[in-house]
């Protein structure tokens, strides 16, 4: 058997997944192949470095602490991006509240951000480096159109993963995970409407009209790839676990308490459907 784990993005949201990974870990429940996108693998390589109760310190210490997130990032010419990218992804992880690279690098599987390249608006499956201590490609994976400014890699610039694929699980199947895990950021019934800054996100990345098609056609594609994975499910080759309510949650929610709420929702989920999953798991059929 090989597993595959996919981490859906959905920036504060994604505090759903940190419970249920958390809960993942107390049972040992850990991948061959781990697939994240935005906050998903932002979040996930918590997981997967065993730092149990590591997201929960950053959503109710660092979260709503104003260093973290706030439109004065965004208009600050050397960060210009809402998350205040020195903050988040240098001083909390090699200061604050150390991420182990040791245990990352010994995690035996392969972890895989998802990034949009801006210049041919495709999805690419970037392999995450294990100590790379500024980030870099979670950086890229995590680069919101209008509230990130793209991110450079090699020769190339990088915007979101989720632009072209929100819910990478396709690619976990293609690397060969016979199995699959999913953690959904949004209710099963949730449909994704046009965004309404699709015009705005057009006007400002009109030199690179690949990802303002990408940016028009978002909503669609999502449904699409959400209506396929629950036939996936039904034909059991994937396990789903999505929030029975996000809890008014939005992308950019930084309450302690509302956060916390979600993250505790995540846990209580992942436990109820627990025997469920082992036996997904086990069952060679």
């Amino acid at each position: 058997m090989k597993l595959g784990i996919t981490m859906e993005g959905g920036a504060s949201r994604t505090v759903f997944s940190c419970g249920v990974t958390d809960a993942f870990l107390e049972e040992h429940i850990m991948p061959d192949y781990f697939i994240g996108v935005s906050a998903g693998i932002a979040y996930g390589i918590s997981y997967l470095s065993g730092q149990k109760g590591r997201n929960l310190e950053i959503i109710q210490k660092y979260m709503p602490d104003k260093r973290y997130m706030g439109a004065r990032h965004l208009l600050n010419r050397e960060n210009r991006s809402f998350y205040n990218i020195s903050f988040v992804f240098d001083e909390i992880p090699n200061k604050l509240l150390p991420f182990d690279y040791d245990a990352f690098a010994r995690f035996p599987g392969k972890v895989v951000a998802v990034v949009t390249n801006i210049h041919t608006g495709e999805a690419e499956y970037l392999e995450v480096p294990r100590r790379d201590v500024k980030s870099r490609v979670i950086v890229a994976s995590c680069a919101l159109p209008i509230l990130f400014r793209p991110v450079k890699i090699g020769n190339h610039y990088y915007l979101d993963g989720g632009l072209r694929d929100s819910i990478p699980y396709r690619q976990a199947i293609k690397e060969g995970c016979d199995k699959n895990i999913v953690i959904l950021t949004r209710e099963r019934d949730y449909v994704k409407k046009k965004e309404r800054g699709g015009e705005l996100s057009g006007r400002i990345y009109r030199k690179y009209p690949k990802v303002g098609e990408a940016l028009k056609n978002r909503a669609e594609a999502y449904n699409r790839c959400r209506k396929e994975l629950y036939e996936a499910e039904k034909r059991g080759e994937v396990f789903v676990i999505a929030p029975r309510t996000t809890l008014g949650v939005g992308r950019t929610e930084s309450s302690a308490a509302r956060l916390t709420a979600l993250y505790e929702e995540g846990y209580r989920q992942a436990k109820e459907q627990m025997a469920d999953l082992k036996k997904y798991l086990e069952d060679t059929h």
